[in-house]
C-alpha cells in the first residue's frame, strides 16, 4: 500500500501534523502582538503591515537582525524555555532604537530537528511578550523542522526587527561634543552576550541550577536565564522632547567595542566606574572566572545596559524622568576631547 502524503513525510522525520498544532496554538499568543497597521495574520505567504506615517516628513526604515547566541545551552539544560523569545526581541529592536526607530514589526525563525510543540510553544510565548515589550507586532515567522541537523531536544533561533524614523530625527552621534553627559540605564542582568564564557564559568563552579546565586535569594537558572531588558518604553519618554544625541546598546563586545560606534573621531568618553551598581552575577563572574574589571567590561555589560548621550543642561532633567519611571539610571561619565588618533575612546576610571 502506498504512503499517504503525511505518512511519507513524517517517516522522514518531518511531523506535518505537529506543525499545524503548533500553528493553531500560537494564533491567540501571535494576535495579542498586532497593533494599528497589522492586515494580516500568521500563515500565509508573507505578513502584511501598513504604516502610519503621519507626523514623518521624510520616512526611513531601520531593520536589525540577530540571534540569542549560547544562551541557548541553558536554556536546553535547565529545560526552561519562556524567557529566550524575549531575549530574540531585545537583541534586534534595541539596535534599531539606538538609531531612534519605532519598532514596527518582528519576524522570527525557529530551526529543530524534532518538533516539540509544547516547547515551541514557550519559545513563541516568550517571542510575543518581547515584541508587546517593544511595542511592535509579531508578524509572522517560520518553524522549520529538520532531521538531524540538531541534537535532541535543540533548537536554534534568529529574529528580524523592522522600524522607522523621520530622516530629520535620526540618532547618529555626529552631534556629540565635548561636556555632553553619558547616562547609564541598568540592565536586568547579563542580558544575551558572553554566555560561552558565562557556561564555562558555571561548569567550573559546580553549581547546578536550582542552587542559589551567590550574591542573591535567586536560583542559578533564574539570574542566568533573566530576559534581556527592551528599552522602548524610555528611549520614547526621553526622545520625545529633549535633545538626545547619541545612544548605545551595550551588546557583545561591552563597552569598549560598542561606545565607540556612535562617537565622532574628536571625543572620548571618559567614564567612572564606581558611578553604578554593579549586580552580584558580575561580582560572581568576575571572581569565579578570575578576570580583571577590563576584561569584564569588553565581555559584558556589567549593570549597563544602554547608553543616553545628552547635553548637559539636559542631563538633571532626563535624570528625573528616569526616576519618574522607576528605571535604574545614573551618570556614568562625560564627553571628553580626543587628543590624538591612537588614543582610546573609551577611557574607564576605577
Amino acid at each position: 500500500m502506498p504512503l499517504t502524503r503525511a505518512q511519507a513525510y513524517t517517516e522522514a522525520g518531518v511531523n506535518i501534523d505537529a506543525g499545524n498544532s503548533l500553528v493553531s496554538r500560537i494564533k491567540s499568543i501571535v494576535s495579542q502582538t498586532h497593533i494599528h497597521g497589522v492586515l494580516s495574520d500568521i500563515g500565509g505567504f508573507g505578513g502584511l503591515f501598513k504604516p502610519d506615517m503621519s507626523g514623518m516628513a521624510e520616512p526611513v526604515l531601520v531593520a536589525s537582525t540577530d540571534g540569542v547566541g549560547t544562551k541557548l545551552k541553558l536554556a536546553f539544560a535547565f529545560d526552561k524555555h519562556d524567557t529566550v523569545g524575549i531575549d530574540l526581541v531585545a537583541m534586534s529592536a534595541n539596535d534599531i532604537l539606538v538609531q531612534g526607530a519605532r519598532p514596527l514589526l518582528f519576524l522570527d525563525y525557529f530551526a529543530t530537528g524534532k518538533l516539540d510543540v509544547d516547547k515551541t510553544t514557550q519559545v513563541i510565548a516568550g517571542i510575543a511578550e518581547g515584541c508587546k515589550q517593544a511595542g511592535c507586532a509579531l508578524l509572522g515567522g517560520e518553524t522549520a523542522e529538520m532531521p538531524d541537523m540538531y541534537a535532541d531536544g535543540e533548537y536554534d533561533l534568529a529574529g528580524f526587527c523592522v522600524g522607522m524614523a523621520d530622516n530629520a530625527k535620526i540618532v547618529d552621534g555626529s552631534g556629540i561634543r565635548v561636556g555632553d553627559v553619558l547616562i547609564g540605564l541598568a540592565s536586568s542582568g547579563i542580558h544575551s552576550n558572553g554566555y560561552s564564557l558565562v557556561r564555562k564559568i558555571l561548569d567550573k563552579s559546580g553549581l547546578g541550577p536550582d542552587d542559589t546565586m551567590p550574591g542573591s535569594d535567586r536560583t542559578v537558572k533564574d539570574v542566568l536565564l533573566e530576559p534581556t531588558y527592551i528599552y522602548s518604553d524610555v528611549v520614547r519618554n526621553l526622545m520625545r522632547d529633549l535633545p538626545v544625541k547619541g545612544m548605545v546598546h551595550i551588546t557583545g563586545g561591552g563597552f569598549y567595542d560598542n561606545i565607540p560606534r556612535v562617537l565622532p573621531n574628536s571625543v572620548t568618553a571618559d567614564i567612572k566606574f564606581a558611578s553604578w551598581d554593579v549586580q552580584p552575577v558580575f561580582h560572581w563572574l568576575r571572581e569565579e572566572g578570575g578576570l580583571t574589571w577590563p576584561e569584564m567590561l569588553q565581555i559584558f555589560n556589567c549593570g549597563i545596559g544602554y547608553v543616553f548621550i545628552v547635553p548637559s543642561e539636559v542631563a538633571e532633567e532626563a535624570m528625573g524622568r528616569l526616576e519618574a519611571m522607576h528605571k535604574g539610571a545614573w551618570v556614568i561619565g562625560t564627553i571628553g576631547r580626543r587628543q590624538d588618533k591612537d588614543e582610546e575612546q573609551v577611557k574607564i576610571l576605577f
